[in-house]
């Protein structure tokens, strides 16, 4: 029988605790302290925005945005920059959309319309900033961070 350091042997007993967790496990079952349905402590709550459906009305394209408001926080301001890409990539169209108000844990669906661009040519919505964000407390740092972005259609969504 080899010998194995006592280091080692301590580093390798701490490992196998980590490696005991089942897969797929949450945060939420490895913290007993988090209530039943409930995020856990190190979970944030969120606002996410999901590209929702895009239809050519004339000579524009309608979108809706899904807005799911996971805080605690009424937006009262959330102005979005967004850039329009064609479907070869190329930048189609720049605009800026008030997405607010937002009101606490609520979804909200917000419609705009991409004005001389049909839907078949929007290949790509980016996020580029988020200009201004403000909730019942006031500015909102680093806003942009805090969102979830995603897609149910062929646009993809992204910042």
């Amino acid at each position: 029988m080899k010998f194995v350091p006592a280091a080692l042997l301590t580093l390798l007993i701490a490992l196998g605790g980590v490696f005991a967790m089942p897969m797929g496990a949450s945060a939420q079952e490895s913290d007993p302290a988090a209530p039943a349905g409930e995020p856990a402590a190190d979970e944030a709550a969120k606002l996410s925005m999901e590209l929702n459906k895009v239809e050519t009305q004339g000579s524009a394209c309608r979108t809706y945005l899904v807005f799911k408001n996971e805080t605690d926080s009424s937006f009262k301001t959330l102005k979005l920059d967004l850039v329009v890409f064609d479907t070869d990539g190329i930048v189609a169209k720049r605009l800026a959309v008030e997405a607010a108000p937002l009101a606490a844990d609520k979804t909200s669906l917000k419609v705009f319309d991409i004005g001389d661009v049909t839907c078949d040519k929007v290949g790509q919505l980016l996020l580029n900033d988020v200009t201004a964000c403000a909730d019942q407390d006031g500015e909102i740092d680093e806003c942009i961070a805090k969102l979830d972005l995603k897609s149910r259609g062929d646009v993809d969504f992204t910042k």
